[in-house]
């Protein structure tokens, strides 16, 4: 049973790799996540992680742990705050902090933080969860 107050993590190292497949499978191919060259004369100086793939941690513990399976998204709301570097370790955090147990829905903050405990992405999602979830 879901209660407020409960939490679930997901860390993942994003590695070249991870970008590259990321980029082939949804076709963003900005070259401020492929090329280098480009993003070293960015803000950034070098290449970034799409954002919507740190997002994407979110979505695996939403859908995978808290609330968990038969869990489908209605809405999120992300805050990008700095960004993700190929290499990164970015944890995703999400915390139960509403129910509507009429509804069947949950309300969750979600935050991602990496390596250095540094606030990449932050968020809220509203889900609605199977009978049994709550």
């Amino acid at each position: 049973m879901v209660e407020i107050g409960n939490q679930a993590t997901l860390n993942r190292h994003f590695s070249l790799q991870d970008v590259e497949s990321f980029a082939r499978v949804t076709g963003d191919e900005n070259p401020l996540h492929l090329d280098e060259e480009f993003a070293s004369k960015t803000r950034f100086g070098k290449r970034i992680v799409h954002g919507m793939l740190t997002a994407s941690l979110i979505s695996a513990v939403l859908g995978n742990t808290l609330p968990g399976p038969g869990s489908i998204y209605i809405e999120q709301t992300l805050r990008f705050l700095a960004p993700v570097y190929i290499g990164d370790t970015v944890t995703a955090i999400v915390e139960v902090i509403g129910l509507h147990e009429d509804k069947r829905v949950v309300l969750l903050r979600t935050t991602c933080i990496n390596q250095e405990s540094r606030l990449v992405l932050e968020g809220k999602a509203t889900l609605a969860v199977p009978e049994e979830t709550i």
